[in-house]
């Protein structure tokens, strides 16, 4: 008996478009709904190699721009704290100014807590944003700050970076040299001479020397004058407080060294004359324009007082907006304590 094999080849060769067809479809259908051309390694092998790479520099890009923005950000709280700190600042030197004026009448202890709370609120404002010290937290912005970013060929190149490192970037009281000071007056002594005046005796009962203290109200003469024993250090102290009775001004032997001292919490300048007679002199003579000032007052530097000038006198003219002008005559050799005094 014969076997006979029956074969539909045309129906094999259409299951087979139609599965082609239902193939291709299908990845049609995929690329459609996931916007890509290549959703397997089958698709594309080599192109999907380069989508992977490009896909991996975007999501390093993404974050790259997230962290650039949040370094944006501190450095935003940064420039608001500064700010802060500036007006702040702004405000000192205005406390500082009214105290210096000799024509300031109010309580100057006022003005002072004033000052010393601004200087606590600018520490403050220092720690919040990160540029102070005192803790952890503090200081935590005093630092080179890198923000990465990505994209570069090396690391070094893909970083951006802030150095706020270093104490000369700290924006505390400390760092801004604003520790220790005040408006409240200085009562720091202005020594008058380097002898040790618990020892000796000066003057004599022919001779005498005078002392001359310059206040914004006018100027105060006091004659030391000696004694047939001779004046100690104690005894030239309490004829020069008598004579300075009610000007607010201290003389006084220093405790360390027996210096001679004058105090005040106001503005003073001191002069010396030559002694007359035979006696020992306190002193050697201070001239107008080497007077000592009290200058701890006004934070300003110490050192020698030069004159107005040789010349003829001067004349100085104020006028206000609005107002009548005030005319001030400086005369010839005139020290600038002397000036000050005038002018104010």
């Amino acid at each position: 008996m014969a076997l006979t094999i029956a074969t539909n080849v045309i129906s094999l060769i259409a299951q087979e478009n139609l599965r082609v067809n239902d193939d291709f479809q299908s990845v049609t259908i995929q690329r459609l709904t996931s916007g890509y051309r290549i959703n397997s390694s089958g698709d594309d092998a080599a192109g999907l190699a380069i989508a992977n790479k490009f896909r991996a520099d975007i999501s390093e890009l993404t974050q790259g721009v997230r962290n650039a923005n949040d370094g944006l950000s501190t450095l935003q709280i940064l420039d608001g704290g500064l700010n802060n700190i500036s007006k702040t600042m702004d405000r000192l030197k205005t406390l500082a100014a009214q105290s210096a004026s000799s024509t300031f009448i109010g309580n100057r202890t006022t003005l002072n807590d004033e000052y010393q709370t601004l200087l606590t609120e600018i520490n403050r404002q220092a720690a919040n944003i990160g540029l102070g010290s005192g803790d952890t937290l503090a200081g935590r912005f005093n630092t080179n700050i890198q923000v990465y970013i990505g994209g570069g060929s090396a690391a070094s190149n893909s970083r951006v970076g802030v150095d706020l490192s270093g104490n000369s970037n700290l924006v505390n009281a400390t760092a801004l040299g604003l520790t220790g000071t005040g408006v409240a007056g200085s009562t720091v002594p202005v020594t008058l001479s380097a002898a040790d005046y618990r020892a000796g005796l000066y003057l004599d009962q022919s001779s005498s020397q005078v002392y001359r203290f310059a206040t914004t109200t006018g100027t105060t003469s006091v004659t030391v004058v000696g004694t047939v024993a001779g004046l100690t250090g104690n005894d030239i102290v309490t004829q020069l407080n008598a004579g300075l009775s009610g000007t607010g001004i201290t003389v006084s032997l220093s405790s360390a060294n027996g210096n001679l001292q004058v105090s005040s919490s106001s503005s003073f300048a001191v002069a010396v004359d030559a002694k007359t007679g035979a006696g020992t002199q306190i002193q050697a003579a201070i001239a107008d324009a080497a007077a000592l000032i009290n200058t701890g007052k006004y934070n300003q530097t110490g050192g020698l007082v030069t004159a107005a000038g040789g010349g003829a006198s001067q004349v100085l003219t104020f006028t206000p907006s609005g107002g009548a002008a005030t005319v001030v005559t400086l005369a010839s050799g005139d020290s600038v304590d002397v000036i000050f005094i005038e002018i104010v």
